[in-house]
Formats: C-alpha cells, structure tokens, sequence
C-alpha cells in the first residue's frame, strides 16, 4: 500500500506525491504509479456517476482507466478532450518500471500525479459547467451574479 492515505482527498493525495522525496517515491514507485491510475479512475467515476451511468469494470488496453474514458464520451463527444490526458497517465505508469536512473524516475513519478491533476481538473471542470447548464438560459442569473461581483464572466 502507498504512502499516501486513502483518506486524503484526490488533490491533497497528488500533492503529497508532487510533496515526496525522491526517496520516498524511490521506495515504492511501482505503487506510487498504480495510485494515480486509480485517482484517474475514481475522477472518471465521478463522471460517469453524475450522468447517472455505471462506470464499468473492463479494460481498454491492459487498463480500466481507458476503458471507463471512453464510456464517458459516449453521447458526450466533448468528453474525448481527456482521452489523451487519460493515455498519457498510462504511459507514465508504464514508463515508470523501464526508468534505470533514479532521479528519472521519481520525476516520471511526479509527472505523473500532474498528469492526473490536469484529468481531475477536466473532470471537475465539466462537472462544474454541467451543474450550472452551460448552454441553458436559466443559468445566465448564476453567470451574471458573479459578474456584478467584479468575478470574471466566463465561467
């Protein structure tokens, strides 16, 4: 099991990564890697939850993360913005176990816990703009509030 509590929430426990040493990230890397995975994973989750959908359990690739993207695209194209995101999490876990040198490979480490940042980012992003209705009239009093505020008008 990581070094990082599972208690913690998603951005906290990628900061910590972000946070280690790189002894630290040296001492377990391979877990490290599996833990953003399932970060990226319980990201798309939230996703597919909110669209009232079961996220899945097959893989795409050798890997659910994969998978459970491209289940959020369907009848969402816009979604597909983060499939790249999604297959670069990927690569980082796998280049994680080829890295020979140390230092190599705790900052392929910590590239990748940005790299799922960026995907939780996303992910909370659509979540934000579905909860307001983007492209519905009745969210225009919630945008225009904000910009009396002096808050910036693009939400």
């Amino acid at each position: 099991m990581s070094a990082i509590s599972a208690a913690l929430p998603l951005a906290d426990r990628l900061d910590a990564v972000v946070a280690m040493t790189d002894a630290e990230i040296l001492a377990e890397p391979t877990a490290l890697g599996r833990e953003l995975l399932a970060i990226g994973e319980t990201s798309l989750e939230a996703w597919l939850a909110s669209k009232g959908q079961q996220p899945g359990e097959a893989v795409l690739e050798g890997f659910r993360i994969l998978a459970l993207q491209r289940q959020g695209a369907k009848g969402d194209p816009s979604f597909n913005a983060c499939r790249e995101t999604c297959r670069e999490l990927v690569y980082n876990f796998n280049c994680i176990g080829h890295e020979t040198e140390a230092g190599a490979m705790a900052r392929r480490v910590r590239m990748g816990a940005m790299v799922a940042r960026h995907l939780l980012l996303f992910i909370d992003g659509k979540l934000e703009n579905a909860g307001l209705g983007e492209f519905c009239c009745a969210a225009r009093p919630l945008r225009l509030t904000g910009a009396e505020n002096g808050a910036d008008q693009h939400v």
